[in-house]
């Protein structure tokens, strides 16, 4: 019977360390997944930070983007007008200059003289400012439209404005409209 009773505490033994040996991974494997539920939680912290950071991020640059937007809105917002406006201001400056010749039509000239500058004081006070262009100037083509080009009438105009045809204009600081010019070749 020591044989069977030897066999069956050797059994036992074998089954207890079996037990212990998984009690021993059940708990290494609590710890680790601890440790793995902690970091998973970490990470998923560190995410949502950084998600936050970048939307806080992005709301800042809408607003600035809305509030320039808002600010050029405001500078260009008359733009329409002072195109629909500038037409008018030609004719009255063409209506000066033929009046100019008449000698017998001075409170004619007074007048239309008067209503003319009315008009571009308060149209100036509405931000339009008129682009100082007169002949002999360069031509560039990104501050003036070409119309025409005639042969120079000396070697010195080559290039240059000859005639200026219509007068540009600003807006603030963004053209409304480009003097238009005669160059010479």
């Amino acid at each position: 019977m020591s044989k069977k009773t030897n066999n069956k505490e050797m059994k036992n033994d074998a089954v207890e360390d079996q037990v212990e040996d998984l009690i021993k991974n059940e708990v290494v494997e609590e710890k680790t997944d601890e440790h793995t539920a902690e970091e998973k939680l970490q990470k998923e912290v560190q995410m949502e930070k950084d998600k936050f950071l970048r939307l806080f991020a992005e709301f800042e640059n809408y607003k600035k983007r809305t509030a320039k937007e808002r600010i050029d809105l405001f500078k260009t917002a008359s733009q329409d007008v002072m195109t629909a406006m500038l037409p008018i201001l030609d004719d009255f400056e063409r209506a000066l200059n033929h009046i100019e010749e008449d000698k017998e039509a001075e409170e004619l000239r007074k007048g239309v003289s008067l209503i003319y500058q009315k008009l571009l004081s308060a149209l100036e006070q509405k931000g339009l400012v008129k682009m100082d262009v007169k002949q002999g100037d360069v031509f560039n083509a990104d501050d003036h439209e070409a119309v025409t080009q005639i042969p120079a009438p000396s070697k010195k105009l080559k290039g240059k404005i000859i005639e200026v045809i219509e007068k540009g204009y600003l807006l603030g600081d963004k053209v409304i409209r480009f003097p238009k010019v005669v160059i010479g070749q």
